[in-house]
């Protein structure tokens, strides 16, 4: 049986597992700037759940998968360079999706998820998160423009 659920704190041990696999991942494929240090950490990780907004998505009980799903206006898609967003709809932002590499298909779960939540997708990611960028382009979400983060890193930006 599958299911993607709302994360508990009892969580969270796990999901930082996933979350060190997929730092591991990145770095051995030609990523090594994402998610340095203790990012994504436990104390941005307690919020999300307290606010109801982490998801896990299991598998026979077992979690293989983690995103969260940010259903209020992303700040720092307020200004856009290079391009525009089709619209200016209300929108979802799916942020921090990892897995522990045991499950096929799992962003197209994910996105499934979150569309069935709100109409309109949006996404970022760092431009050498070439896996990222293949996955976003292969479930039909187009390249934007590029964002920044709060402290000024550039982020590849995708609407769905």
């Amino acid at each position: 049986m599958e299911e993607i659920v709302t994360a508990k704190e009892a969580d969270l041990p796990r999901i930082l597992e996933i979350y060190d696999i997929a730092k591991a991942y990145m770095r051995a494929n030609g990523n090594p700037n994402q998610w340095n240090g203790a990012y994504p950490d436990p104390e941005t990780l307690r919020t999300d759940i307290e606010k109801q907004r982490l998801y896990v998505y299991k598998k026979d009980g077992r979690i293989h998968g983690v995103f969260m799903l940010l259903l209020e206006e992303e700040p720092t898609y307020a200004y856009i360079e290079d391009g525009s967003w089709r619209e200016e709809t209300p929108y979802g932002t799916i942020h921090r999706l990892a897995g522990d590499g045991e499950v096929s298909g799992l962003f197209a779960k994910c996105v499934a998820f979150c569309e069935s939540k709100v109409k309109y997708l949006r996404a970022d990611t760092h431009f050498d998160n070439h896996t990222m960028q293949h996955l976003l382009e292969k479930n039909g979400f187009e390249r934007r423009g590029i964002i920044y983060l709060k402290n000024g890193d550039p982020r590849i930006a995708y609407q769905k």
